[in-house]
Order: structure tokens, then C-alpha cells, then sequence
């Protein structure tokens, strides 16, 4: 990509919130997910890099969780599959030890003109990919969650400002949403926290490899901001919202949108 997206590979620098700490992180060979994951070993935590098949991308995201002295396990495969949730969670304690911060950032969409084009395929793979799995890995993680764990959800701002060319993801995120809402309604007396992040436009792989060239050429210059955001500006709020600094903080949306409200 050019220019190339920023992770926070030379800015991120932790302060211990997240020590002893253990997270699975979906979507997290590049983009969001590998920010996240860079910030939250930066921070203290071990780091299960779930990915499709991204085998360079995801080994370039372990060696940065290594660089920072933590431990990284990869393991590929498609959360669209129920049975492939339970396995990550399996392996992020067997490998691990146990798991206190869960996050639900791995996603698929695609751009299209009219709803024809939509295949009945790729409106169960997007569902299945960006909403199923947040519910079947939640669903298998929680066994192993104790009072004080973190689940987030990567919602978007197309959750309540939908883009006609992205019906499909738009339902999922605002999915997202409302289950992290009632989750942490849910889990509250369990003591384990639930909030979604809902992004703007934010500079990752996703956007080349989807979108027509001249919504690319154009992308993030509506917002305030007039400019799309780094992934490295989006790791902060998952560090708080996965950090005990945030034990209150439970049921919330945070907009990262450049100046964009959200509802």
C-alpha cells in the first residue's frame, strides 16, 4: 500500500497497562489488528495473532509482539467457521495460559453499486465473518473469562451512517454494536466489561482491495479531519478499554472518526 499504513511500529510507546495480561486478537496480520496487537504487547500482554491466510502479514505481526519481549502464537483459518472460534480460544489457553482480553476485529466487505450484486454466498460469508464470530468466540472464551476480562468489538461508523454500497457490512457492524451493548449487560455481574470501537475511515489493506479506485483516491476526505485515519491512531482506545484504567467503562461505543458523530 502506498503510503504504507502505520501500526505504531516506531510511535507506540507502552506504560505497563496491560502486564500479565493475555489477548486474542481476530484480524490481526494487518490493519486495526495489528495496531491493537503491537500496542497491547507493547503494553504487557501475550498476544494470539488470529488471521486467514495472510502468512506474511501475520509472521511480520509476531515479530513485532516478540520484538517487545512477549510472547505471540499465530494460527490461521476462517472465523466464518464456529468450530475454527472454539479452536482459537482452546489454543490461546493452552498456549497461553488463559485469556483476559477478547477482541472481535476481523472483517469482510465488499462495495457494490446495486443489491443484485449481491451473491446470497456473500451476504452468509460477511455475516458469518464479521457478526457469527464475535458470537461464537465470546461463547467459547467466556469458560475461561474472569471478573475484570475485556471483550471489544470493532464496530464501525457505518453502524448508524450506512453506506448503500456496503449493506452487507453495515448490518454487521451495527450488529457489533448492539451485542456489545447487551453483552455488557449480560456479563456485567460477572464482572467482565463489554465496549465496541466504532471507526471512521481508517487507512488499511481492506480499503485498495474493496473499494472502487476513485472512492480510494478520495477515501477519508469527508470527515472534519479531511483525511483517513492511522491504525496506529485507533490502538489507544482498545488499550483503555482492555486496561483496568477502564473498569467502569462498560456498554460504551467510542468513536474514532476523525470528527464524524455517531448516534
Amino acid at each position: 500500500m502506498e503510503p504504507r499504513p502505520d501500526h505504531g511500529e516506531q510511535s507506540y510507546r507502552g506504560s505497563g497497562k496491560l502486564t500479565g495480561k493475555v489477548a486474542l486478537i481476530t484480524g490481526a496480520d494487518s490493519g486495526i489488528g495489528r495496531a491493537v496487537a503491537i500496542a497491547y504487547a507493547r503494553e504487557g500482554a501475550d498476544v494470539l495473532v488470529s488471521y486467514l491466510d495472510e502468512h506474511d502479514d501475520a509472521e511480520e505481526t509476531r515479530r513485532w509482539v516478540a520484538d517487545a519481549g512477549r510472547k505471540a502464537v499465530v494460527m490461521p483459518g476462517d472465523v466464518a467457521d464456529p468450530a475454527h472460534c472454539r479452536a482459537l480460544v482452546e489454543r490461546t489457553v493452552d498456549e497461553l495460559g488463559r485469556i483476559d482480553i477478547l477482541v472481535n476485529n476481523a472483517a469482510y466487505q465488499m462495495s457494490h453499486e446495486t443489491l443484485e450484486e449481491v451473491s446470497d454466498e456473500e451476504w452468509d460469508h460477511t455475516l458469518a465473518t464479521n457478526l457469527s464470530a464475535f458470537f461464537h468466540l465470546t461463547k467459547a472464551a467466556l469458560p475461561h473469562l474472569r471478573a475484570g476480562a475485556s471483550i471489544i468489538g470493532s464496530s464501525s461508523v457505518n453502524s448508524d451512517n450506512p453506506s448503500p454500497q456496503l449493506l452487507p457490512y453495515d448490518v454487521t457492524k451495527a450488529g457489533v454494536a448492539n451485542m456489545t451493548a447487551a453483552l455488557a449487560q449480560l456479563l456485567g455481574p460477572r464482572g467482565i466489561r463489554a465496549n465496541s470501537v466504532a471507526p471512521g475511515p481508517i487507512w488499511t489493506p481492506l480499503i485498495p482491495s474493496t473499494m472502487p479506485e476513485d472512492a480510494v483516491e478520495s477515501f477519508g476526505r469527508q470527515v472534519p479531519l479531511g483525511r483517513p485515519g492511522q491504525p496506529a491512531e485507533l490502538a489507544p482506545v482498545y488499550v483503555l478499554l482492555a486496561s483496568d484504567e477502564a473498569s467502569y467503562v462498560s456498554g460504551a461505543r467510542v468513536a474514532v472518526t476523525g470528527g464524524k458523530p455517531i448516534l
